[in-house]
């Protein structure tokens, strides 16, 4: 049976929940684990459940240096970075 060790509990980011002041929504932390006896890490994204005036999740990853788009929305199938969740949000 797998076993895992949390590394590291992350946080909401705080640019997007000041975004996100004027909307319902609830937050579900992410973590990092790691499978013990192997170098196999396991990423749970943060994720960002919009209720109102629009339904929405997004999901936010820990991003490494090859990636700048940190966050992923269900429902668009697609990837954005902050300026383009920005604008998104500002639509609604």
């Amino acid at each position: 049976m797998l076993e895992f060790e949390v590394i590291e509990n992350l946080k909401p980011n705080k640019d997007l929940t000041d975004i996100l002041k004027e909307f319902k929504y609830k937050v579900k932390l992410g973590k990092i684990k790691t499978i013990i006896h192997t170098n196999l890490k396991v990423i749970t994204p943060t994720e960002y459940q919009i209720t109102y005036p629009a339904t929405l999740t997004i999901l936010e990853y820990k991003v490494n240096e090859i990636s700048n788009k940190p966050f992923y929305i269900k429902q668009n199938n697609q990837k954005y970075n902050i300026k383009e969740i920005t604008q998104l949000l500002k639509k609604f």
